[in-house]
């Protein structure tokens, strides 16, 4: 670990006090590219409203709209905790080039937030989760991923 980088989990840590003292979760999250902070976010949940406004959610979207692209190759997240499953694939989704965190899930969970219920939920079939999925119309539906598969100017990401 270099100096750098704590400095950059410091400015997470700082945000995530930040968001506690001005009613939100205890998460802060620092997105950095050629050693700038380019994107900062820290936990929205019940200040917006948002079950989706996580630190981690709030930085990518911010670091998206700065750089004007879906791919964030190149940049680096620092996050006071190990990100959530949502988190997690938004992480993955926007390409990060790599996480640094602090907290563990298990820290994470001795204060309320216990994300091992979506981590197991994920391996469990439709019909075996706590929550009702119910599949229906496939037919018609697989019609649009195949006109989407056929495109040949289409974006992929």
């Amino acid at each position: 670990m270099n100096d750098s980088n704590e400095g950059f989990m410091r400015e997470a840590i700082a945000l995530s006090k930040e968001s506690v003292n001005s009613g939100g979760g205890p998460f802060g999250t620092v997105i950095v590219k050629d050693g700038s902070i380019i994107a900062l976010g820290m936990n929205r949940v019940t200040v917006w409203n948002d079950p989706t406004a996580h630190g981690e959610i709030v930085a990518i979207r911010e670091a998206c709209r700065k750089l004007g692209m879906f791919h964030l190759d190149g940049c680096t997240l620092y996050t006071n905790c190990e990100p959530c499953p949502m988190c997690l694939g938004a992480i993955y989704w926007s390409h990060l080039s790599g996480v640094y965190f602090a907290n563990t899930r298990e820290d994470a969970a001795t204060i309320g937030f216990d994300d091992v219920l979506i981590y197991n939920e994920m391996n469990n079939a439709f019909g075996d989760r706590r929550m009702p999925f119910h599949q229906i119309m496939r037919d018609e539906a697989i019609e649009v991923f195949q006109t989407w598969a056929g495109k040949i100017d289409k974006v992929g990401y």
